[in-house]
C-alpha cells in the first residue's frame, strides 16, 4: 500500500485532534507502520505529545518546521525530527503558525503548497502513513491539509457543543473536493465520552441519522491516563500501555487500517 496522508481536522476546538492524532499514530506505530506526524497548529500540542516544552520549543525557534515548511520552503527532509520511539517522526510546529493564513494567500497556487511540499516525499514511500493535525478553523491552512489528503478523520466531542459547526465542516469538505476529487470522509471519531451521560447517547443518534458517513466502532472515552500522558509529553499508547483509553485508539487504529485497505479495492 502506498503512503496514505489522513487528516485529523475539525473547525471546533477541544474536539481531541491532537491527542487522537498522536495517539493514533502511535498505536499504528506499534502494530509495525512507518509513520510521520504534522503538526499544523500554531498550539504546537502535536509536537508536546513527543518532545518535552524544551524541545518543542527549540524547534520552535528552528529554521526547520511547519512554518517554515510552508513559507519559506524548508526542505520537507529537514524539518522532520526523530522521536524516541520506534516508527514515529513528527514534522514539529510553530508559534508563528498564528501568521500563516496571511503568508500562504500570497503565495501562487496558495491552496496546493504543502502537498507539493509533500510530493517528493511520498512518491519515495518512506513511510506508510502520514497525520495531519490541523488547527481548529476553516481557512487557507486548513484548505492547505485536506488538499493534499487521501483522507479525513473529524474528532468529535461527546458533550452537548460537540455537533456544533458539524455542518460547516462538511459543507467545506465538498468545496474541497473541487480542487482534491480524491479526499474521502474516513469517518467521525467520538471523543471525551462519558457514556453515562444523555447527550452521549444523543451524540450517537444524531450522527446515526448522518446519510454516507461512518462513526468509528470504538469511542474514546474520558480517561485520566490522558491527561498524564499529555503532562508527560507522551502518547497515552506509550505512557499506560493497558489504560482504556491507549486499548480504544489501538482499537481506533485497527479499523481505520482495515477501513483503507477494503475502500482501495
Amino acid at each position: 500500500m502506498s503512503t496514505q496522508i489522513i487528516a485529523f481536522a475539525n473547525n471546533k476546538g477541544g474536539s481531541g485532534k491532537s491527542t487522537s492524532c498522536s495517539s493514533v499514530a502511535a498505536a499504528l506505530a506499534k502494530q509495525g507502520k512507518r509513520v510521520l506526524c504534522i503538526d499544523g497548529d500554531m498550539q504546537m500540542n502535536l509536537t508536546l505529545s513527543f518532545f518535552d516544552e524544551e524541545q518543542a520549543f527549540s524547534f520552535n525557534r528552528s529554521e526547520y518546521n511547519t512554518y517554515t515548511l510552508l513559507v519559506k520552503d524548508a526542505p520537507v527532509t529537514e524539518c522532520i525530527r526523530k522521536t524516541p520511539y520506534e516508527n514515529i517522526d513528527v514534522l514539529p510546529s510553530s508559534a508563528l503558525m498564528s501568521g500563516v493564513e496571511y503568508e500562504l494567500f500570497t503565495k501562487w497556487q496558495r491552496e496546493s503548497v504543502l502537498r507539493n511540499a509533500l510530493d517528493a516525499l511520498r512518491k519515495e514511500g518512506t513511510y506508510d502513513y502520514i497525520l495531519i493535525d490541523a488547527p481548529p478553523m476553516l481557512g487557507c491552512l486548513v484548505l492547505n491539509i485536506l488538499v493534499c489528503a487521501d483522507w479525513l478523520i473529524i474528532p468529535l466531542e461527546a458533550s452537548p457543543w460537540g455537533l456544533f459547526g458539524l455542518a460547516n465542516m462538511f459543507d467545506f469538505v465538498e468545496n474541497v473536493k473541487k480542487i482534491n476529487p480524491a479526499l474521502r470522509l474516513l469517518g467521525v471519531l467520538v471523543t471525551k465520552a462519558d457514556t453515562r451521560k444523555n447527550y452521549f447517547k444523543q451524540t450517537l443518534e444524531s450522527l446515526g441519522k448522518l446519510e454516507n458517513v461512518h462513526v468509528f466502532e470504538e469511542v474514546i472515552r474520558l480517561d485520566s491516563a490522558i491527561e498524564w500522558a499529555q503532562d508527560n509529553s507522551k502518547p497515552v499508547v506509550y505512557f499506560r500501555p493497558s489504560s482504556r483509553a491507549s486499548k480504544s485508539f489501538e482499537a481506533v487504529a485497527g479499523e481505520i487500517d482495515r477501513l483503507i485497505i477494503e475502500n482501495r479495492k
